[in-house]
């Protein structure tokens, strides 16, 4: 039980550290304060795989820091590479996309990031790690496996209303794309009785996930904006019908 607690607060601490680089780097690429994550709570959970994966993986390397480097780069790449993938088959859209960079694979990934994260790989086994093990055994054992419960139960409720706020955003992106490709900007009537049912589901109270990845909406932001028309309209007539 201790030895879950000890790997679960590592990956805790290392998701929001890669929040906060994220939230950093995108800042300042943006020139403009940019929140990034597909929770609520400041920590990017890909971030704390990647980190727990590359420490007891690569642990019997440390004497090796260039096979550090470059199993890193692979390690992390492989983790981005195919979280890329699996969200956008769940959620039928991209959520990052390197397709304008000349080293990119498939959109997923760049060879530029890989670099960077292989970079990182090193700078967290040699130098945060160290410390951060130090820290953390100095840490009753009880305390350690307390806290360790409160941070999963809040990461569990964020994680459930995270994946309900994607998966109302991917049904507005998907009616949208629909909308888009079909052309029925000109009849939006029969649009609307189509999807009427799919349509009087959706909600709009947030678009946190549209700011926070920007790729998402891409291209499609008339189309949600008829969408959320729609959605009023079809609303209001049943607001209407239940008085009646």
């Amino acid at each position: 039980m201790e030895n879950i607690a000890y790997i679960f607060f590592q990956f805790i601490i290392y998701s929001l550290i890669g929040y906060l680089a994220e939230v950093i780097y995108c800042s300042i690429l943006q020139k403009k304060l940019v929140n990034r994550g597909f929770l609520v709570g400041p920590i990017c959970p890909i971030y704390g795989i990647g980190a727990i994966l590359t420490i007891y993986s690569l642990n019997s390397f440390k004497d090796n820091p260039v096979i550090i480097f470059i199993l890193g780069i692979l390690i992390t790449s492989a983790l981005e590479y195919y979280t890329s993938y699996i969200f956008e088959k769940i959620f039928n859209n991209k959520w990052w996309d390197y397709s304008n960079r000349p080293d990119n694979i498939n959109g997923r990934i760049c060879v530029g990031n890989s670099i960077y994260f292989g970079l990182g790989i090193l700078v967290l086994i040699y130098l945060i790690n160290p410390y951060l093990d130090i820290l953390l055994k100095n840490i009753p054992n009880n305390i350690l496996i307390i806290l360790s419960i409160i941070c999963f139960i809040i990461l569990f409720v964020d994680l459930i209303w995270s994946i309900i706020i994607a998966y109302n955003l991917r049904t507005r992106l998907i009616v949208a794309e629909e909308l888009k490709m079909a052309k029925l900007k000109i009849i939006p009537k029969i649009f609307e009785n189509k999807h009427k049912d799919v349509l009087s589901r959706i909600k709009f109270k947030s678009n946190r996930l549209i700011k926070n990845y920007p790729n998402l909406a891409k291209n499609l932001r008339k189309e949600l904006d008829s969408v959320r028309k729609m959605v009023v309209d079809i609303k209001s007539v049943n607001k209407k019908q239940k008085k009646k």
